[in-house]
């Protein structure tokens, strides 16, 4: 495969990821933080490609497979939290209580349906959106490190 075809892959299949986490969220599936953390390097890995594009080399390639590694990781962990193979003690999983936020926070809780992080939403093949996030972003560290290949090559 060419390097520009590659790139398109690569910064087109974190577009997809983004707009697939922006349909189940307008389907009334909101995000936990642990969700949002995911989305972030998304967004590095689309500008990465778009600038590799344009700019010949390996290093804008190497950021785009390094942000989809990290959201990979991302996904692992908050699997990890959703299957209670680790605790991770955040604002959104159920064991961090209350105890530690400020009046502030509680109040600006009110009317807001909170979203945990140790709860499984939805799952399909006995996988949750975490679980998809990282696999689908492992495959795309795949597709950049191929792009990083053919930009050594060409």
């Amino acid at each position: 495969m060419s390097r520009t075809l590659l790139l398109l892959l690569a910064a087109g299949g974190s577009a997809a990821l983004l707009a697939g986490a922006w349909y189940w969220q307008w389907q009334g599936y909101p995000p936990c933080p642990m969700c949002w953390w995911q989305r972030y390097p998304h967004f590095v890995a689309v500008a990465a490609g778009l600038v590799a594009l344009a700019v010949r080399g390996p290093a804008f390639p190497l950021l785009g497979a390094l942000a989809a590694l990290t959201t990979a990781a991302l996904g692992l962990m908050h699997t990890g939290v959703e299957r209670d193979w680790w605790d991770i003690q955040t604002a959104c999983t159920a064991g961090g209580g209350l105890g530690g936020m400020s009046g502030a926070e509680l109040l600006s809780l009110e009317g807001d349906r909170a979203v945990m992080c140790d709860q499984v939403s939805w799952e399909w093949l006995g996988l949750s959106m975490a679980s998809w996030s990282a696999v689908l972003s492992l495959g795309l560290v795949v597709l950049w490190i191929l792009a990083i290949r053919a930009s050594r090559r060409g």
